[in-house]
């Protein structure tokens, strides 16, 4: 530090080289050249004051420090909220921060319940239609690894060739001397394998399922509520043919449908027998027995429609079959339907 010069005065005492000047006035007596970085906190029950001490000699910058009382001042001063930092000599306050709006979190608090509401819904959904896609999921898994196979006794169906005596002669047969060469003598049985109820068949999917006949009383009379209480019934039986609609032989459009989803609490076993409906492509074939006789068809179109689109019913046209069932899975807001045509000759 250099020697003061000899006409300047000196203070007497250390405290009249130092004087407390408020915060605020900072700007005015603060004879700093350089910027001073500092920040101040105040809290509830402490005084802070600002000392600026005057130099010593000509020349010399001036000590500034920060006395911290922790006596309560005489009035109590109310506690900062912000800092307040000096720059410059400037006592400069930083921008508040900006406040949330009422609105923005209302709105916040509707994404989010909308958000709460869709995930539970989404969980109820796939619940309640868990047996429907977890066929669907398995179907796809067995497709890709490869490890689809075809239920044996439809494969028995498949193959089974209708016989009948044309074109075969008889024979009487030797009389045999004693009973293992009778039973040697017995030639193969040569028999058609045929359910003993009406069924559809369709190997895509490896489904082999009892076709239900609903009464046309209700049909007759237009009453259109006890027709479907009819329709729904018969559903837990199997799939229904829909009444008034072709046998299967006849001409006509013959119209079977059946459920892809269905409550899970529904006594039923074929709630969800046409869950993977939705994956016949066209070429695919289905057999439908009626009175014990296969008849094959080979599926041309597969569509959707609405509810009210009921001319898939219609008889005009040429002979087909019409599959009917509620898609989206889990849903009846529209109708897949699958047609196919018959294979001549079958």
């Amino acid at each position: 530090m250099a020697s003061p010069k000899k006409n300047s005065p000196k203070p007497s005492t250390e405290k009249d080289r130092t004087k407390a000047i408020p915060i605020s006035d900072i700007e005015q007596h603060d004879p700093v050249e350089e910027p001073l970085q500092r920040v101040i906190h105040e809290e509830e029950n402490q005084h802070y004051e600002l000392h600026i001490e005057a130099p010593n000699a000509a020349g010399e910058d001036p000590k500034i420090f920060a006395a911290t009382s922790n006596t309560k001042a005489k009035k109590k001063a109310k506690p900062h909220k912000k800092h307040v930092q000096i720059s410059s000599g400037k006592a400069i306050r930083p921008d508040t921060p900006r406040k949330t709006s009422g609105t923005s979190i209302r709105i916040w608090n509707f994404l989010e319940w909308i958000a709460v509401s869709a995930l539970i819904f989404v969980g109820f959904f796939f619940a309640v239609n868990w047996g429907s896609y977890s066929e669907l999921i398995k179907l796809k898994l067995d497709n890709l690894t490869g490890n689809f196979q075809l239920d044996p006794f439809i494969e028995q169906l498949i193959t089974s060739q209708p016989t009948g005596p044309e074109g075969q002669s008889q024979e009487l047969l030797p009389m045999a001397n004693n009973l293992q060469q009778s039973a040697e003598q017995i030639p193969a049985l040569s028999m058609t394998v045929a359910p003993p109820d009406d069924r559809i068949i369709i190997p895509r999917i490896n489904k082999n399922v009892p076709i239900v006949s609903v009464s046309t009383e209700n049909l007759i009379k237009r009453d259109w509520g006890a027709l479907e209480a009819d329709i729904q019934a018969a559903l837990q039986l199997g799939v229904v043919h829909y009444p008034g609609t072709a046998q299967a032989g006849d001409t006509g459009n013959v119209v079977i449908t059946g459920h892809s989803s269905y409550f899970p609490w529904d006594p039923g076993r074929f709630k969800d027998v046409f869950a993977l409906l939705h994956e016949i492509v066209v070429g695919d074939e289905v057999i439908v027995y009626h009175d014990q006789k296969p008849y094959r068809y080979k599926v041309y179109e597969t569509k959707v429609v609405n509810p009210d689109q009921v001319q898939v019913l219609t008889q005009e046209g040429d002979d087909r079959l019409t599959l009917i069932t509620c898609t989206p899975v889990g849903t009846n807001l529209r109708r897949l339907i699958v047609l196919a045509e018959p294979v001549r000759g079958s």
